[in-house]
This record gives C-alpha cells, structure tokens and sequence, in this order.
C-alpha cells in the first residue's frame, strides 16, 4: 500500500497592510495576545496587555510599514517598523503627535508583530523581520529597537537584538508586565 505524498505547505503571502485589514488584524492581535502569552504570563497580565496596549497603530498602516502575511486568505501574522517615536502600543495608548525619527541619528523601530497562535514557530515572525530590517535599510536607518513582551523574545534574539533594559509596564488592575527593551544594528 503506497502512501499519498503530504500535502504542500501553505504558501504565505506577505504585504502591505491596508486600512480594510485592521479588523482582521485587530481579531490576530487579540487571539495572540492571549494564546501565545501562556507559559510566559499569567492569564490576568496577557489580558490585559491585550485589552489595554496591543492593536493596530494606524499611523503604521498610513505610513505603509505595516505588513500582513496570509495563508489561503487568512490574516496568520502583522507586523511592521516604523520611522516614528512611539515605541510601542496600538491606537489606543497614543495621544499627541509622532513624530518622526532621524535616521542618521536614531534607530527606527520595530513593532507590534503577532503570529496566530494556531501558527506558531513557522517562520512567520522571521519573515516579517527580514523585510521590515530591509525596509528600514532602505530608509537610511543605521539601528532598530523595540520594546519585547516576553513571548517575543527568542524571535527578536534569534533576529539578532540584544536586550539593553528590562523595564514593568503598569497597566490598571495594579497589573506589572515585565518587558525588554532591545536594540540592533542594521548597517
């Protein structure tokens, strides 16, 4: 009795996000704040990280930095870089302008990648990495930082970042969530 050969993996297409992909991209975001965070935070810290920081920045989407890769059509991770002083947070945790950076003279930043967790360890995160460092190289940015939940981590050290502070977000509920701040040149 002969075998079926496996099927072909998926092929994963990454691009720009638009506008239209935000509330498919806000759904990934959700979903991946909770299932990836377990064994890395409690369920009280991933929820409300999820709930109070994570989302889509849109000034990201405007700025055309920010990346979703589909599978069959379906959002399985985002993530972008962006030339902008915000280091971390969706919409909802900015107020006021952001302004951009100067890339001769400060590193670019890397921000809000999720992969769903029904995906994990696949390449996805490496994927958007590689073409978000490209992007900024093109942009004339010499470093990029970021600031790590700890699930994402080993992506951001197997990517190259060394970890320059840890540092406790306060978020309501009188819930820390430990985080690191990460750094990396790229030309």
């Amino acid at each position: 009795m002969s075998q079926s050969p496996p099927a072909p993996a998926p092929r994963s297409v990454l691009r720009t996000a638009t506008e239209a992909d935000i509330p498919r991209m806000e759904a990934l975001i959700t979903r991946s704040g909770i299932g990836l965070s377990k064994g890395f935070y409690s369920d009280e810290q991933a929820a409300a990280v999820t709930h109070h920081v994570f989302g889509v920045d849109s000034q990201l989407v405007a700025d055309g930095t920010y990346f979703i890769i589909e599978r069959e059509g379906e959002a399985v991770a985002c993530g972008g870089w962006s030339k902008r002083a915000t280091l971390f947070g969706g919409d909802r945790t900015k107020s006021g302008p952001d302004p951009l950076l100067d890339p001769a003279t400060q590193p670019g930043r890397i921000r809000a990648f999720f992969v769903d967790p029904a995906v994990p360890r696949q390449g996805l995160g490496s994927m958007l990495m590689r073409h978000c460092e490209a992007e900024a190289v093109a942009q004339g940015f010499q470093a990029l930082e970021l600031a790590a939940t700890m699930p994402g981590v080993p992506l951001y050290l197997a990517s190259g970042f060394e970890v320059t502070e840890d540092f406790e977000l306060s978020l309501p509920g009188g819930i820390q969530l430990p985080l690191s701040r990460m750094r990396k040149r790229i030309a």
